[in-house]
Parts: C-alpha cells; sequence; structure tokens
C-alpha cells in the first residue's frame, strides 16, 4: 500500500493535514480504472484515475506485466474524449507505462493524427510521447513530420520537437544528425524557448568535433542569439571554447574573452551572473580579467533579490581561494551581508572575509560572527570553523583570539561532526603554532570535563600524553585526565590510564604521585582499564638508561605491523596450534597485500591455489608458501617484498600472462601467471624465456618449466636470477612465452597425441627502485620523523616541470617511490597552491625511512618540490634522491 504524506502545519501545531492520496491501494485503483470503457467517458472521473495511477507508479509501485497491459489498452480508449484537460492526463500515462513494441503500434496511429491536428498542445504532446515510446524503425517514418515540427510557428510545438531531439540522440543519433538545416533555422526563432533548445541539441550534435563547436560559438556570439537562456547556454559554450585553445602566444589575449566581458553588460541578470561566474573560472586568469567580473558581482552583493546576493557571494568565495587579493575591494559589502536574514549567504560572507581579510579587520570579522554562530545549522558552523582555522595559520600573532573564539563554540551545543571540527582545528594550530600548545591543550582539557563524545575525549586524550609532557608545567594537566577515570565509561578510562603512563614515563618528578593513581585503577570495574595500569605499573618500574629507551618506544613509538596482517596471521596461528610462541617479527608490515591474481577467460571462476584455506591469508604469506615449496627457491630467504601483478598481455588475447616480483635480498624472481583460453587446446612444457640484456647487475640461475596448462586452469611458471644483495637493482625485462601445443575435443575432453612447438610474444616489464621500498605507515609521523634525529637527513629541491595540477605532481611522486602516505597527506586541497605529503616506507635490508615532501605550483603549472628524506641510514636517504632526480 502506497505511504501516506503527511505534512505537519506549522500555524497550527494541533491540526495535521493529510494527502489526498492516503489510503490508495493499487487492486481498488484497477479497479476504478473500468471506467476508461464506459460508454458515456466521465472526463472529471478518468482525470481522477490516472492521477492516482500516476502517484502509485511514482510512489514505487511496481505493475505486473498483465496489469500494465490492460491499463495501457483501457487507456487508449480515452483518445475517443475530446477533453483538452484528459488528453494531456493520457499523454502522460502512456509515457509513465512504457508499453513494448507489439504495443506501441495500437496507440500509435492515434497519436500521428494527433501531431497533424489543429489543436498546438495536441501537436507538441503526440511529438513528446511518440519519441519517448517509438524505436528506431517507426521513427523513421515519423522524421519528416518531426523536421516539419522544428521549424514550426507555434513555439511550444517547435520546443516539444527540438527536446525530443535530444533524447533521441542518446538512443538514435544518426536520424537526429540529419535534423541540422532544420535546427540551425530554429536558432533564429524569436522565441526564447525554442531559441535554447535549438542551440542546445545544435551542440549537442557537434559536440564531438571541437572545430565545429568553436564556428558554432564564433558564428554565435557576433550577435544573432536573443533568448536570455540561450545566452547563458552560449557562454557555457564559449568558456570551453577558451579553456581548450589557451591564450594566445602572440598577442597574450584570449579568444571570445571580449565577448565574455560584453555579456556583463547585459540586460538580463542570468547572463551577466553567467558570464562572471565564466570569466573567474578561467584558468590562470589575470587580474585586469578579473576586474570587470568582479566589480559586477560586488553590485550584485547589494541587490533586493536575495537569490542574487547569494550567486554572487558563492561565486566570489569560489575566487577568493586562489586570487584573494582580487577579492578584498568586496570586503565592506560582505561585512554587511552577515546579518543577511538567509543564513546561507551570511555563511558565505563570513568564510570569503575570513579569507579575504587582513590581521586588523580579526576581532572585528570575530564578534560579527559570534553573534550569529546560534542561528545557523552545523554543516555551515563546520565551514565556518575550517575558514577560521585557515585564518590562524595564515596569521599565526592573532591565535589568542581565534583560539578563544574556537574554544568558546566548543562549549556550546552541537553535533559530533561539529565537535569533531572544531577538536581537529585546535589539534592543528597547537601542532603548527608552539606559542599556541598551552593554552589550546587547557581549552580541550576543559572540554573534556563535559564531552559526550566518547571518540573526541580519547583523542584529545591521547593527544595530550604526546604533547602535554613537553609543557612546562606538565602536572597542570593531571587533575582533568584523573577525572576521565573517574567520571567517563570503560573506553575513556582505558584512554586516561595510557596518557597517566605517558607522562609518567616523560615526567620523573611525576612518576610517584601516577603511580598512586595507577594502583587505585586496580581495582576498576573493568579488565581492559585493570590490564593498562598493571601493565604500566609493571613496565615504568624500571630505572635503566635502556629500559626508560624502550619504555618511551613503547609508549610512543609507531606500531609498523598493519593490524589487517596482524589479524591475519592470528588467524592462521590459531588454525595450526604450534608450541611455540607467536613471533610478531614474521608478520609482514608492507600495507596493502596483493592478491594472487591470475588472469582467466572470461565468465569462469578463479581458480585458487592450493586447497581452500578456513582462515583468510595474506597475499605475502601465500607466495611465502608457494615459494617455500619450491626446492630451488627455498634457500633465497624471506622475501622482501611481492609486487602487484603487472599484466603481460592484452584483455581477450589466446593466452593470458601477468608477472608477480618477488624480491629477496640477494635474488629476485619472476612468477608468470599463465591461463590458456582457448578449449581446443592444451599446453604443455610451458616455459618463460627472459632476455636480461638490458639489465646487467641481474644474472639468471634458473627458471621452472609448467608442465601442462589446461583450459582456463591458471598455474605458475617461474625465473629466478641473482644480484648484489642488498641493492636496489634495476633493469628491463623482455619476455618470450615458449610451449608445446595439443589439440583436445572439447566435447569428450580427448587429447590428440600430435604436437607443435610455438611461441608467443609478452610485452616487456620493469624492475624499478619502488619494488625495494615496503609501504609500511607510522601511527605518529610528527613522533617518528623526530626520533630518527637530523644526522641522516637529506634535503634537496627539484623541479617537476609543468603539471595538470597540484595533485597529478604528488600523486607522479608517491608512485615513483612506493611509499606509503602518512595522515591522510596524498589528498590534495582542490585550487591549493601548496601542499605538503608524508610518506613512509622500508628499504630493502629493513631500513626504515620517512620523507617529507613539500610541494608549490605558480600561474603557469610549473612544480616545485622540496625533498627532506630521513633514514636509519645515510646512504638510503641519498638513494631516496637518486631515485627523484633520475625519475
Amino acid at each position: 500500500m502506497a505511504q501516506p504524506l503527511v505534512k505537519k502545519d506549522d500555524d497550527r501545531d494541533e491540526e495535521v493535514e493529510y494527502s489526498p492520496f492516503l489510503g490508495i491501494e493499487k487492486g481498488a485503483v484497477l479497479q476504478e480504472a473500468r471506467v476508461f470503457n464506459d460508454p458515456q467517458l466521465d472526463a472529471r472521473r478518468c482525470s481522477q484515475v490516472i492521477t492516482k495511477l500516476l502517484y502509485l507508479i511514482t510512489q514505487g509501485e511496481t505493475f505486473t506485466k498483465i496489469e500494465a497491459t490492460e491499463v495501457f489498452f483501457a487507456v487508449t480508449k480515452l483518445f475517443q474524449s475530446k477533453d483538452i484537460g484528459l488528453r494531456r492526463m493520457v499523454y502522460i500515462i502512456i509515457k509513465e507505462l512504457s508499453p513494448s513494441a507489439d504495443e506501441v503500434i495500437i496507440v500509435t496511429s492515434s497519436l500521428m493524427k494527433d501531431m497533424n491536428s489543429r489543436t498546438d498542445m495536441f501537436r507538441a504532446n503526440a511529438i513528446r510521447v511518440l519519441c519517448r515510446i517509438t524505436d528506431g524503425t517507426l521513427l523513421s517514418q515519423i522524421e519528416r513530420y518531426l523536421k516539419q515540427a522544428i521549424v514550426d510557428k507555434n513555439p511550444v510545438v517547435a520546443s516539444a520537437a527540438l527536446v525530443s531531439g535530444i533524447h533521441l540522440l542518446q538512443t538514435n543519433p544518426e536520424i537526429v544528425k540529419r535534423w541540422t538545416n532544420e535546427v540551425q533555422e530554429a536558432i533564429q526563432s524569436r522565441a526564447a524557448l525554442v531559441q535554447f533548445h535549438a542551440l542546445a541539441l545544435l551542440h549537442q550534435i557537434r559536440q564531438n568535433d571541437r572545430l565545429a563547436v568553436g564556428k558554432l560559438v564564433s558564428s554565435l556570439t557576433k550577435g544573432s542569439v536573443r533568448s536570455p537562456l540561450a545566452q547563458c547556454l552560449l557562454v557555457r559554450y564559449t568558456s570551453q571554447v577558451i579553456r581548450e585553445s589557451g591564450v594566445n602566444t602572440q598577442t597574450a589575449e584570449r579568444p571570445f574573452y571580449d565577448y565574455l566581458e560584453g555579456c556583463l553588460r547585459h540586460k538580463a541578470e542570468m547572463v551577466i551572473l553567467e558570464a562572471a561566474r565564466a570569466i573567474t573560472e578561467l584558468s590562470n586568469a589575470t587580474a585586469r580579467e578579473l576586474t570587470p567580473a568582479i566589480t559586477v558581482l560586488q553590485l550584485f552583493l547589494s541587490s533586493s533579490k536575495p537569490v542574487l546576493r547569494f550567486a554572487a557571494v558563492r561565486t566570489l568565495n569560489k575566487v577568493a581561494m586562489t586570487h584573494p587579493m582580487a577579492v578584498t575591494n568586496c570586503n565592506i559589502d560582505m561585512e554587511s551581508l552577515i546579518s543577511d536574514q538567509n543564513r546561507s549567504i551570511a555563511t558565505l560572507a563570513i568564510t570569503t572575509l575570513l579569507k579575504t581579510g587582513n590581521e586588523s579587520s580579526v576581532d572585528r570579522l570575530l564578534k560579527q560572527i559570534t553573534s550569529f554562530m546560534s542561528d545557523i545549522a552545523d554543516e555551515f558552523k563546520i565551514v565556518v570553523v575550517d575558514a577560521i582555522r585557515s585564518l590562524c595559520l595564515k596569521f599565526p600573532l592573532k591565535y589568542r583570539s581565534l583560539m578563544n573564539f574556537l574554544s568558546s563554540i566548543l562549549r556550546e551545543e552541537g553535533g559530533f561532526e561539529y565537535k569533531k571540527a572544531i577538536v581537529d582545528s585546535i589539534v592543528i594550530l597547537i601542532r603548527d603554532i608552539p606559542d599556541a600548545k598551552e593554552s589550546g591543550l587547557l581549552h580541550l582539557c576543559e572540554f573534556i570535563e563535559d564531552c559526550e563524545f566518547s571518540y573526541l575525549s580519547t583523542q584529545i586524550l591521547h593527544f595530550l600524553g604526546i604533547e602535554g609532557p613537553k609543557t612546562s608545567d606538565p602536572s597542570r594537566y593531571i587533575r582533568y585526565i584523573y577525572n576521565r577515570v573517574i567520571l567517563e565509561n570503560a573506553t575513556v578510562r582505558s584512554s586516561a590510564v595510557s596518557t597517566l603512563a605517558k607522562f609518567a614515563a616523560l615526567v620523573d618528578s611525576l612518576k610517584p604521585r601516577i603511580f598512586l593513581l595507577l594502583r587505585r585503577c586496580l581495582y576498576d570495574n573493568d579488565d581492559e582499564v585493570r590490564d593498562r595500569a598493571t601493565l604500566y605499573l609493571n613496565t615504568l618500574a624500571g630505572d635503566s638508561v635502556a629500559e626508560t629507551n624502550n619504555i618511551e618506544e613503547f609508549l610512543f613509538g609507531s606500531f609498523e605491523v598493519p593490524l589487517s596482517n596482524l589479524e591475519s596471521s592470528l588467524k592462521e596461528y590459531i588454525q595450526d596450534p604450534s608450541e611455540k610462541p607467536f613471533d610478531l617479527g614474521k608478520v609482514s608490515k608492507e600495507v596493502k597485500s596483493q592478491p594472487l591474481v591470475e588472469k582467466k577467460a572470461p565468465g569462469k571462476k578463479p581458480a585458487v591455489l592450493g586447497a581452500p584455506l578456513s582462515a583468510p591469508i595474506s597475499a605475502v604469506d601465500t607466495y611465502e608458501n608457494l615459494l617455500s615449496s619450491i626446492p630451488e627457491y627455498a634457500n633465497f630467504g624471506r622475501i622482501f617484498k611481492s609486487s602487484a601483478p603487472v599484466e603481460l598481455t592484452e584483455a581477450e588475447t589466446e593466452y593470458s600472462v601477468n608477472v608477480v616480483k618477488h624480491i629477496f635480498d640477494s635474488h629476485v624472481v619472476f612468477q608468470y601467471n599463465c591461463t590458456n583460453t582457448i578449449p581446443e587446446q592444451l599446453l604443455e612444457n610451458v616455459i618463460v624465456i627472459v632476455d636480461a640484456s638490458e639489465a646487467e647487475d641481474f644474472s639468471e640461475v634458473g627458471s621452472k618449466v609448467l608442465k601442462s596448462l589446461p583450459y582456463d586452469a591458471p598455474a605458475q611458471a617461474f625465473v629466478a636470477f641473482e644480484k648484489p644483495e642488498g641493492v636496489p637493482a634495476v633493469g628491463k625485462f623482455s619476455n618470450l612465452l615458449k610451449f608445446t601445443v595439443k589439440e583436445v575435443d572439447p566435447s569428450t575432453g580427448e587429447t590428440e597425441d600430435d604436437s607443435i612447438e610455438d611461441e608467443y610474444q609478452l610485452e616487456d616489464f620493469e624492475v624499478v627502485a619502488s619494488d625495494y621500498i615496503l609501504k609500511v605507515g607510522v601511527s605518529n609521523f610528527k613522533n617518528a620523523w623526530e626520533s630518527m634525529g637530523p644526522e641522516a637527513e637529506r634535503v634537496d629541491e627539484y623541479g617537476l616541470g609543468p603539471r595538470e595540477s597540484l595533485s597529478e605532481a604528488v600523486s607522479a611522486v608517491i608512485n615513483l617511490l612506493g611509499m606509503q602516505p602518512c595522515e591522510g597527506t596524498e589528498v590534495v586541497p582542490s585550487n591549493s597552491r601548496s601542499h605538503t605529503c608524508l610518506l613512509s616506507g622500508v628499504y630493502i635490508g629493513n631500513v626504515k625511512v620517512l620523507v617529507r615532501l613539500s610541494f608549490g605550483i605558480d600561474g603557469a603549472k610549473e612544480v616545485a618540490m622540496k625533498l627532506a628524506v630521513r633514514s636509519e641510514d645515510t646512504s638510503v636517504s641519498d638513494a631516496i634522491h637518486d631515485i627523484v632526480a633520475s625519475g
């Protein structure tokens, strides 16, 4: 049964207004539809029944094939009525029922009759319905009528034909493209809507031909378009042509820019806004180009129409991200919008002012923001908080007033996302502005005294444990932390115990008092809290220097083993019990374990190596088990890294092959995953001949032949190479697949005795520097970076040349190094001109490496990068720089 639409009246809370469709059922409506068969049709009642049917359809009610057919045939009888209102309902229900090809024939004659009717409303709607329900064969029969309709004097009929052409272009493009002459004629129409639809259709017909689109724009920008709607479309098409053509290198001018600037003086406001937006979105726009558009937008800021004020301030907000100085002239007008009744306009005005304001205006802005923060929704508040954080980083001397503002709104009512945004902002300010640390930590401590979100409490406690002991008076935070042990739930209590332990590890003067507090936690009713207290009391009891260093590494060091890898290793250990204790050192540290992929024939189930396992095993463990079972490779040691599969054949070829590169200390093993996709063939004695002439540091030590390769049964061939121990040797390898082919009868599966020698050329692949670096993340990059020390740090600057965007440059360097991005720094904010990316990994020889990348992009899209590397070995830091320099 359809659900009722219940609407509460704002003026009269006690009264409820119900939907007129409340309680209708499909069965009852289908019974009512019998009225369509009455000899004397009641137009009003028939319209009501069709309305109910349409309501059921829009509410997701489904009709069986029989029900839909019965309704459709009954509806066709309504063409007997001349009532205009009923006829319009008939057109709508026919479109919604989407009749089959057999049923369409029944109604086609009636619709074609209406297409030639003297009633324009009948003609227009009949065209829309016919084009919606007919296929290509019937369309060719009515094409002549559609062409005539496009140039019809009545704008309603012409628009109906043009809109139908836009829809038909998706299904029958070859037919619609024959209408070009008629569409071009329609563009000259005096009717605004006809010109708009004609331009849209003509552009879609030509959109894949850049030259044709350029000619279209060139001809229409000379003044033949009068419709404001069509003018808006033309502005968009013009800006597209400008983006694709770029700036003229000789005159330093953009083609068609004068047209966009001329549109700023158009009498229609929608055209002015569209032109202003197009100019502000030009790539590398100069101040001279932006000035006319910003001047017009500034005038709209004081408009009496809310929609114009909103459109203007939203456009200026976007401009402020890339050209803040260009928007400063509008600041006075935007300040008046802070008190605008429309909260969306006020929020955009504030965030724009925060991006463009100077240091002297910060305090005045904060006073204005405070008065309106309580009136807006959380989603708008988050936008304001982000803008304030950016402003504080821009003017660090104003941190006191900005931090006080953040702390005051932190104590107000709000949802989780809003509070999290404030906490994250305060944490970032503490990290980036050293003077803000102590006041920021106190604000966070006051917040957790009355925090309803356990996640935020634990996050703040963790941060407090890292930064608190480094302050001038760490003891002032102990009270806030221990209060959490007394007053909070078990999750927060556990975090508080860990935070107390961190203070005890770093501040010797506080250790006796903290021990007293930890002993009280031994009687907690939660086992996690008790276990943590016991662990820390026993761990912190030692006094030797070595023990102290171990404790600090335990409390503050990063957990290098990915939790997913630890989980799979523990499950494997439980499935196969052993007297030996579980060894954490044997768990793979690689972040993204690659599955063992064999390319398979389409539509077939993937084959799995060996027997199915009851517990999931990581790809590294699978590879380790597979290679250790081969005697020739058993003495190579542990695999340092296994690469993702590299495809050596194209899709849909007769043989599918990909290679996995297994890196050892002094060897490299190439695992070729082969799949035979031809049912009539059996391959035997499959071997890969590898040419390593372009890999001088590698020498082949043996290969393993694949005895048999039946249809769609993936299997592996191997080739092993020796290389200098611990050296990241690189090179290019050519591959040739050699095998013996035997014919197979697919119906019986019998194999013929005759065989033929054959070979198949595979794609080349390379062993690159990133194959020798494991993706291993760190939980706290700042602590890990500081613990490395500056002794093994190497810093240099590089020019990366022109790039499409800063994001592309960041991705290219990450892929080149093959390291793990930390703390989400691989994501570059949109329109950002600079970015810092943090990477971590383990270099061959189990050497930890940390990388800090600082990127900047100028107006010409030239990217510069500063690369800082710290590692446990200076030669590894140099090697990372060599990789970037040669990449």
